[in-house]
């Protein structure tokens, strides 16, 4: 298969990248900002909500032009045939991982988090588990083009300064 793109690749003048999510991974598609004062804040490109009930806990994976991406819930069958009870500590772990495998097929790997979680509390071990699943749990800063008047501007802007 590689042989075949490459052949194409070289006839063609263009490529045409038909990822939806390509400038976000960029980090130069546009943040809608909102208003500055506003709780909660709408500077996102992707935000885990995580809403719990009396008896289920459910996560999901918000785009702020698309609404759900993923979502996770211990209501799924799969899921709670597993658990004893579905808004305990051992709910919000698993729970937690099957939500970091899901996101990471998809192939989102970064996402806004403004949960606040107590010490030991299920929402810490949420969180927890979800960042050594291989997630981050804060978006980079979008990149901005440098201008000639800007009092803090890159010499050369293509070099990358951080990890």
């Amino acid at each position: 298969k590689l042989n075949e793109s490459s052949s194409v690749l070289k006839d063609s003048l263009y490529i045409i990248n038909r990822n939806p999510r390509n400038l976000e991974r960029l980090r130069v598609a546009r943040k809608t900002d909102g208003y500055h004062l506003e709780k909660p804040i709408r500077s996102f490109w992707h935000r885990l909500d995580l809403t719990a009930s009396n008896k289920y806990v459910a996560a999901r994976l918000v785009h702020f032009q698309n609404g759900t991406i993923v979502e996770c819930s211990t209501m799924e069958w799969a899921l709670k045939k597993h658990l004893y009870k579905g808004n305990d500590y051992t709910a919000y772990t698993n729970l937690a991982r099957v939500f970091a495998s899901r996101c990471m097929e998809v192939g989102i790997t970064e996402m806004r988090c403004d949960l606040k979680a107590t010490q030991g509390g299920k929402v810490a071990s949420f969180l927890k588990i979800v960042e050594e699943s291989g997630i981050k749990l804060k978006e980079p800063e979008r990149l901005r083009p440098s201008y000639s008047w800007d009092m803090h501007r890159h010499a050369k802007p293509w070099e990358v300064t951080e990890q």
